[in-house]
């Protein structure tokens, strides 16, 4: 059976914040924008439906749940959930916050500019206060 192992750029591309029930959360190096990566923790998926129909509903409660709490905590104004998998094949889920007013309003946030590195003071308080929000959370299968 084979193990799951996350994708090489995602990897680098984020910083742990935890796992969850199914997924495995990232914080994505961006300071942009408050925006996790979830990555269900099974081995060789690259899309939803291969996920087991519980698996899928876990999916969908861990987004909405983690996206409902960023988007109050944050101030957001719209949260973006999506998969995209076209540069990363691996099965990932991204749960953006959006205000009117940030970079690529109203654009999609993939390809627009350059993203902008947390220093490691923000990138320490951002990962403790997702962290911490995470933790607040009831996402029992």
């Amino acid at each position: 059976m084979a193990l799951f192992e996350l994708d090489d750029r995602l990897a680098g591309d984020t910083l742990l914040l935890c796992d969850l029930p199914l997924c495995r959360a990232l914080l994505m190096r961006d300071a942009r924008y408050p925006w996790v990566v979830l990555v269900p923790r099974r081995a060789a998926l690259s899309e939803v439906f291969e996920l087991s129909d519980s698996e899928q509903l876990q999916l969908w409660r861990e987004a909405s749940q983690l996206g409902q709490a960023m988007k109050t905590a944050f101030g957001g104004d719209k949260l973006n959930i999506a998969t995209l998998g076209n540069v990363v094949s691996q099965l990932h889920m991204h749960v953006v916050i959006r205000r009117h007013d940030d970079a690529a309003w109203p654009a999609p946030v993939w390809g627009h500019g350059t993203p902008e590195a947390y220093s490691p003071g923000e990138e320490h308080a951002m990962q403790a206060r997702l962290s911490e929000l995470i933790a607040a959370l009831e996402m029992t299968p």
